[in-house]
């Protein structure tokens, strides 16, 4: 009885046969857990498995005609289900802060970045114009960006990615919560800036006795920072235990699918697995000389940022490249140069031997065709009022390739190509999934046949089993069509899965390239080790 009664004195949340509906149908389904206080908890499961739900619920954020249709969130024994909005906006911030996965729809982008940090701090009750600004920028520090003081001035689209989610870091620990809700908070950051981030956040939870409920994808991520490990699947927890436990014993079905599919998890298991065969074309598709490129500061008094600095690599016909390197490397800046959406410095990215940059509007149209590109989030690249066969076709109508009639033929070829059903095609982009939105991108990315194309962390916001089919996708795709790819990603246990070649990159420079074996079994440079040392999971391996 007194053990019962220290047991529930430890309990900070506690969810009991959790049900959430949207319009009458249920989505959770009596879904039930403990977090106690200073505990590591991690809810995995793919896109569409509850995990995202049982966060928005918590929180009292359901979006549009979803409600809380079935027992109790318990916060300190404060029922969050029957909680009044008021009560709520006391709550969020203060007692639980989230760390959400998006960072361009969550912050302000007319808004300087350390005025939406004060801003946090002024709602959780600091005052002082000076000692808010001096926290904000402590907090900035801790979160991991560099400069911090000069920084707090900028706007977010003058931040990287992995430099804006550090920013969402610093806002939610602003009100020193004690319990904090990390939703996917590091899929879009390269795994030294991961485990930067991951070991600040332990940190909090050891020193402040602070509570982490952390939802991933990321198997390998979910068992290096846990206590344990919930796994769900279509709104129900299947299985529960430590990271030991699941991982390496898993009792389901379901959970020993995602354990198999997770790249971090098999690297870790065995850093020669799955090499890919090694591959040497004819001719570079893609040659990259001496590039450079300066970015002048906003009132930063004619200061600038070297962001691609010297790099040169070649991407052989029918071969995968990857580049990789830590957010603000400069890799997806040198992708940009190479599509012509950034004029480089000095250098040139050359395709097929011409310059998108230099070249006359004719061989510029040509060359566009020959190299296209896919980003990373498909719903933001994909316009959403559009039709999946208006998205797929738009290349054919802007370069006018084919009749109407004709175009028709070659989406539904592409819809194959891809493997998404033809009666896709009337859908709109917000009626797929995120792994059906990613195949339209590539779809849409092959309708000119192009030779060329250039992947931005284009699997990086996916769950491990739609990761692996569009993976298997993307190989297959090569296979047949002759396909080259530039690959750029933060995930080094991906580019062991997909590439043939590896381009490090650091502060802007080249660092270390070759071979996938060369670079994964016997790394030159110190930055390399350092970058395989930090991918997740290394503990479980067999």
């Amino acid at each position: 009885m007194q053990q019962d009664a220290r047991q529930h004195e430890n309990t900070l949340l506690s969810v009991r046969d959790l049900e959430v509906s949207y319009g009458g149908n249920p989505v959770l389904h009596k879904v039930s857990f403990d977090l106690k206080k200073g505990e590591r908890v991690a809810i995995v499961g793919q896109s569409g498995s509850g995990k995202s739900t049982v966060v928005a619920a918590i929180l009292g954020l359901l979006s549009g005609a979803g409600r809380i249709s079935g027992g109790s969130i318990l916060l300190n024994g404060e029922d969050l289900a029957d909680a009044s909005e008021k009560d709520l906006r006391g709550i969020r911030g203060k007692k639980i802060g989230l760390v959400p996965q998006d960072p361009m729809s969550n912050l302000n982008p007319s808004m300087k970045v350390g005025a939406q940090i004060a801003d946090a701090l002024a709602s959780n009750g600091m005052r002082g114009r000076e000692a808010i600004k001096q926290r904000a920028v402590e907090l900035m520090t801790e979160a991991g960006i560099r400069d911090a003081e000069r920084r707090y001035d900028q706007y977010p689209h003058e931040f990287s990615g992995g430099m804006r989610q550090r920013v969402l870091i610093a806002i939610s620990l602003a009100g020193e919560p004690d319990l904090l809700i990390a939703d996917e908070p590091t899929s879009a950051l390269d795994v030294t800036v991961q485990r930067q981030i991951l070991n600040h956040l332990q940190t909090l939870v050891d020193a402040r006795g602070t509570s982490l409920l952390f939802v991933t994808h990321d198997l390998g991520l979910a068992g290096d920072r846990t206590d344990r490990i919930i796994v769900m699947a279509e709104g129900r927890i299947v299985e529960t235990g430590t990271p030991w436990e699941v991982l390496l014993n898993p009792q389901e079905d379901y959970t020993r699918r995602l354990v198999a599919a997770a790249p971090s998890a098999s690297l870790a298991a065995d850093p020669t697995s799955a090499p890919m065969a090694e591959r040497q074309g004819p001719e570079p598709v893609l040659s990259v000389r001496n590039l450079a490129k300066e970015f002048k500061l906003r009132g930063q008094r004619g200061r600038r940022i070297q962001a691609v600095d010297n790099v040169s690599f070649d991407v052989q016909r029918g071969t995968t490249t990857a580049i990789v390197g830590e957010s603000g490397s400069g890799k997806s800046t040198v992708a940009r140069i190479i599509l012509g959406l950034e004029t480089p410095t000095a250098g040139v990215a050359l395709i097929k031997g011409e310059s998108i940059a230099t070249s006359d509007p004719r061989t510029r149209s040509a060359l566009r065709r020959i190299a296209q590109p896919v980003f990373q989030d498909p719903y933001g690249s994909l316009d959403p009022t559009f039709s999946i066969e208006r998205l797929i076709d738009e290349p054919l109508r802007i370069f006018k390739v084919g009749t109407r009639e004709s175009r028709r033929e070659r989406v539904a070829e592409l819809l194959d190509q891809v493997a998404l059903p033809r009666t896709v095609a009337q859908r709109r982009p917000h009626e797929l999934s995120g792994g059906q939105r990613q195949r339209v991108a590539i779809a849409r990315a092959l309708a000119l046949e192009p030779e060329l194309l250039i992947l931005d962390e284009a699997v990086s916001a996916l769950d491990v089993l739609v990761q692996e089919q569009i993976l298997d996708l993307l190989g297959d795709l090569q296979d047949r069509l002759g396909l080259t790819y530039l690959f750029i990603t933060h995930d080094l246990a991906v580019v062991r899965q997909i590439a043939h070649n590896v381009v490090v990159m650091k502060t802007g420079k080249v660092v270390e390239a070759g071979s996938v074996d060369q670079v994964f079994l016997a790394p030159s440079a110190d930055y390399t080790r350092e970058l395989l040392g930090a991918i997740p999971g290394a503990a479980f391996a067999s």
